[in-house]
């Protein structure tokens, strides 16, 4: 199937001299939830920015279901809701009249049914009445995320939509993206909270110093990268590991009591079982043990790390 979006050799450096994306290549596929992750200024951002309009490309090329960002700017727009990270709302206008106002940007007809679903959708219906200037900050992010919906995109870009927002809204935002991708809805999105790609995204892409690490599959990044922590409590603690023990990748923890052992699970042989033997030559006894799987923001890291 063709790409929703197909992103080519993508570059940006700013007038400043400040490059903020480096040869990007990137398909994003019909109807997949991306979730892009990278710390403060890695280049999410911009790369979002440059594929809705907002902001010239240095060098490459974007087309959004085949059509130029720059040469067929009308039409690749019109395809694209985006939620920016910041709040940008008419302070005077009513719920009801901002959202109708932005599906008649797109040159949409009026559709007050629509209207009225999504604004239901957000928990916002009881609102629609209300001058935006007097909503909470959540509420303000419910109408930004209602005026991207309006015209009835088939890409929805949500850039940090969760950062210093409540959990209900948090909550009532997933369940609304969930709904949005079984109609077809392509999503893209900029998160710090790892725990919500890993939750919802079909695939990861991890972005450091404008460049794209990898994009992988949610599932197959965790097993390709995914480590295995072995966590040994010991009946007695230790101050400092023997020699016979420095081949293992072992750290002591808990104040000595406790040792953490990585291991790759995919891996022939894991090491347990001659690491426990020469735990036990070693004079350590071991009162317990457990494991834990990696999570999503434990490859993020050690991904970011290895590129510093």
């Amino acid at each position: 199937m063709q790409p929703i979006i197909s992103i080519s050799k993508l570059s940006k450096t700013y007038d400043t001299g400040f490059t903020a994306l480096r040869g990007v290549e990137l398909e994003i596929r019909r109807g997949e939830i991306l979730a892009l992750l990278g710390p403060n200024g890695a280049g999410k951002t911009t790369m979002i920015s440059i594929i809705c309009g907002l902001v010239n490309p240095s060098s490459g090329t974007v087309t959004v279901d085949g059509h130029d960002i720059i040469t067929d700017y009308r039409a690749a727009r019109s395809l694209i809701g985006l939620v920016p990270q910041e709040l940008h709302t008419e302070s005077f206008e009513t719920v009801w009249d901002t959202v109708s106002f932005s599906r008649g940007l797109f040159g949409k007809k009026p559709n007050p049914a629509l209207i009225e679903s999504v604004l239901r959708d957000l928990s916002l219906y009881d609102k629609k009445d209300s001058q935006i200037m007097t909503l909470s900050g959540g509420m303000k992010r419910r109408v930004m995320i209602a005026k991207a919906l309006a015209h009835e995109p088939a890409i929805l870009f949500l850039d940090e939509p969760t950062a210093g927002v409540d959990v209900e809204l948090r909550k009532d935002m997933w369940q609304l993206v969930r709904r949005l991708r079984a109609a077809g809805t392509t999503i893209i999105l900029t998160t710090h909270y790892i725990e919500e790609a890993e939750e919802i995204a079909d695939r990861v892409g991890v972005i450091n110093k404008g460049e794209l690490l990898l994009v992988e599959e949610k599932t197959e990044l965790m097993r390709k990268l995914g480590q295995k922590q072995l966590m040994l409590e010991l009946r007695e603690p230790v101050k400092e590991l023997p020699a016979a023990l420095a081949r293992y990748n072992l750290s002591l923890d808990d104040e000595g009591s406790q040792l953490v052992y990585l291991y790759d699970s995919q891996a022939a042989r894991t090491g347990i079982t001659s690491l426990l033997a020469d735990l036990n030559k070693s004079g350590i006894t071991v009162k317990d043990l457990n494991t834990r799987q990696s999570s999503l923001e434990d490859i993020f890291v050690s991904l970011v790390r290895e590129r510093q």
